[in-house]
């Protein structure tokens, strides 16, 4: 668990400290981060989903963790339209943040020292990818605009002018024909996909240092303790409940679920944020708490269900 947890911490604190000595300049997380969204994060999409293509049915495990993960994001969305009165951009990354697992660079580790298998773990990162992703960036597109005629044209042209729906249609197409990129193309992306997670972390780590400029939002630590609460503890609980009493999972799948479902909040949360305009510091704040809390939760489920 712990080996899952250090190269997060340690690439975070690699963009801390470059960031802190200016060694990147001061546009070094907005690039960074653009490089993140528009490059290194399609092309790890593309070769996930061409790899491991989605078919048959996701079991009643994954259905757990699914719907599960819908509610809690709901009431992310919900708390931040009506309680905190945010805009809809920041009402949808509240609701990823509440329920938008890290499964690559930390679920897939962790899966493999608990479980010895990151098949369950694999189908939660092609649904969120594939399902999730959409409909979170059409979200975050269509708040762009501020008329109801422009938001219904850009929610139509969204696959168009996003890289990552791009790849992720792409990779769903090609990974159900069963189409292979040529092996020298496939290296290529799979060699640029692999920049995605440390260079977002690193983009995180530079995004903790304070602005010299006194610029960016406030700090909100009443909304973070609330998608805190809801990532790290209420959605492994209700995937717990749901997932034992309402699909009737136990053994090894009910394990799964719920250790997928204690997850924290994805470092995409941040990137997808500030590639739409969204200040970076709730979703930073959350991220960097659900990933230090879940070295808890995580640990307390593999022990009291493994």
């Amino acid at each position: 668990m712990l080996a899952a947890f250090v190269p997060i911490w340690a690439l975070t604190a690699v963009g801390f400290l470059a960031g802190r000595s200016g060694v990147l300049g001061a546009a070094a997380v907005d690039v960074l981060g653009r490089f993140v969204f528009y490059v290194a994060m399609p092309a790890a999409l593309l070769n996930t989903l061409t790899r491991q293509p989605i078919g048959g049915t996701a079991g009643r495990a994954v259905a757990a963790f699914s719907v599960a993960t819908l509610i809690v994001g709901a009431v992310g969305f919900c708390a931040a339209r009506w309680v905190f009165r945010r805009p809809l951009a920041e009402q949808t990354i509240a609701a990823m943040a509440s329920g938008y697992v890290n499964a690559g660079n930390l679920g897939i580790p962790v899966m493999v020292q608990v479980l010895g298998d990151a098949s369950f773990i694999a189908v939660v990162l092609l649904i969120q990818t594939s399902i999730l992703t959409p409909i979170i960036l059409g979200t975050l597109d269509v708040a762009q605009s501020d008329r109801a005629a422009g938001r219904w044209r850009r929610l139509l042209t969204v696959p168009l002018r996003s890289p990552v729906m791009l790849a992720c249609l792409a990779g769903v197409i090609l990974g159900a024909l069963h189409v292979h990129l040529p092996r020298l193309l496939g290296d290529a992306v799979a060699l640029l996909g692999d920049a995605a997670v440390p260079s977002a972390l690193v983009a995180l780590g530079l995004s903790l240092v304070p602005r010299r400029d006194g610029e960016g939002e406030a700090r909100r630590p009443v909304e973070v303790a609330l998608a805190v609460l809801l990532k790290s503890l209420v959605q492994p609980l209700l995937c717990l409940l749901l997932a034992r009493f309402v699909f009737g999972v136990t053994g090894p799948a009910l394990l799964a679920a719920v250790l997928c479902s204690a997850l924290p909040t994805a470092q995409n949360t941040f990137v997808y944020g500030r590639a739409y305009g969204v200040d970076g510091t709730f979703a930073r704040d959350v991220i960097v708490a659900s990933t230090g809390l879940s070295m808890a939760t995580l640990t307390l489920v593999a022990t009291l269900l493994g």
